[in-house]
């Protein structure tokens, strides 16, 4: 059975309605998967109008519920009022609350199992989080929300992936004035368990290498410039190798990105957002947005609303597809990991207490049998 995807449309004023729409006239999507976009049909009409004529036609199926949708079709879920007001480029009070209500009734479909995997268009941090503000509660995008709702602890894994390299975060959105009371051994190594699960369960990697950046400039020169990198980032590397994990450093960041040696590794573990994102985005905007760590899948385009961009028929649909198709991708992937480990195979000592091969393991042919006397 095809997975449903849910799409949500992100800021009403900004590129991702035409990411989405120019994304779905593909009809390689829905052959691999059942797009279910949550925003509006009329908001996404008015959005088409700007586009070439072609995208005009995409055809629409209005349902209230994902598991109405039907394969071989786009649908969508009318998630705010027709009459939502759209100024293309502007961020608004009423654009944010509507990507707010798409987001909300996404995660609230993810809950009860109605759909397979979450891709969410861009919003605008600022708008969006208005509503939740105003009832006391804080909001810093996507990854942090769904965190509360589908992590352990509250806590996820911020990825930025792409056929060039795969970087992960240990502090996402958080003020470079704070981020030196963030950066703990223990945060360290749960971030590093997160990545090396995420590698194996989401991207079938084996025995992923992975590489952690230092805080400080040149790796803090032997506590000269910071003394983070050995009181705290080397002894969790340490820790996270006496477990079995292949992690190395820490490693200065403007020379192992400028050196290229991020390609020697499966991913890289960076210390602040755009310690990590800077370089990502320099090398390939084309990238995704992963979530790790959640018992759900959640991808995004690595970029924004796009203000400048709305309603100019201007932005690139790749990445909005890349995510789409990581989603599918790496939901596959985790259900075959989880079926890998339903029914391990039971452990057999084939060694006795002295270190010998038991009798029955000494031969490949099984237990080892008297040669007959020939007649």
């Amino acid at each position: 059975m095809k997975p449903i995807i849910a799409i949500t449309a992100g800021d009403v004023n900004g590129v991702g309605y035409e990411v989405i729409i120019k994304s779905l006239h593909d009809s390689h999507i829905t052959e691999i998967c059942t797009p279910v976009v949550y925003g509006n049909l009329s908001v996404a009409r008015r959005h088409a109008k700007t586009l070439d004529e072609e995208l005009h036609g995409l055809q629409w199926q209005t349902i209230d519920d994902p598991r109405k949708a039907q394969p071989g079709h786009v649908s969508i879920i009318n998630c705010y009022p027709d009459d939502t007001p759209v100024k293309i480029g502007e961020p608004t009070a009423e654009a944010g609350h509507a990507a707010l209500c798409s987001l909300q009734r996404a995660a609230a479909d993810l809950q009860q199992g109605a759909v397979d995997a979450l891709v969410t268009a861009p919003l605008n941090k600022d708008t969006a989080g208005q509503d939740l503000k105003a009832k006391g509660q804080h909001f810093t995008g996507h990854t942090e929300y769904l965190a509360h709702l589908f992590g352990k602890d509250d806590e996820s894994l911020m990825m930025m992936v792409s056929d060039v390299m795969r970087v992960a975060l240990v502090c996402n959105h958080t003020p470079i004035t704070e981020i030196s009371k963030y950066i703990t051994e223990e945060r360290i190594l749960r971030k590093i368990d997160m990545l090396h699960q995420a590698l194996m369960d989401d991207f079938r990697v084996r025995n992923p290498r992975i590489a952690v950046l230092a805080l400080n400039p040149h790796a803090g020169d032997n506590g000269l410039i910071g003394k983070e990198e050995q009181d705290i980032i080397l002894p969790a590397v340490q820790k996270a190798r006496e477990q079995g994990k292949w992690v190395f450093g820490p490693y200065a960041a403007d020379g192992f990105f400028g050196s290229g040696n991020f390609a020697k590794y499966d991913a890289v573990l960076a210390m602040y957002h755009d310690q990590g994102l800077a370089p990502f985005k320099a090398l390939d905007m084309n990238g995704v947005n992963y979530t790790a760590g959640l018992r759900i899948i959640r991808t995004s385009p690595d970029h924004g609303t796009a203000y400048d961009l709305a309603g100019k028929n201007q932005a690139s649909p790749e990445s909005m597809l890349h995510a789409i198709y990581m989603a599918i991708d790496s939901l596959a992937i985790r259900r075959e990991s989880a079926e890998l480990k339903r029914n391990p195979l039971p452990f057999i000592e084939r060694f006795d207490t002295e270190g010998r091969p038991r009798p029955e393991f000494r031969t490949f042919g099984g237990p080892k049998k008297e040669r007959q006397p020939q007649e």
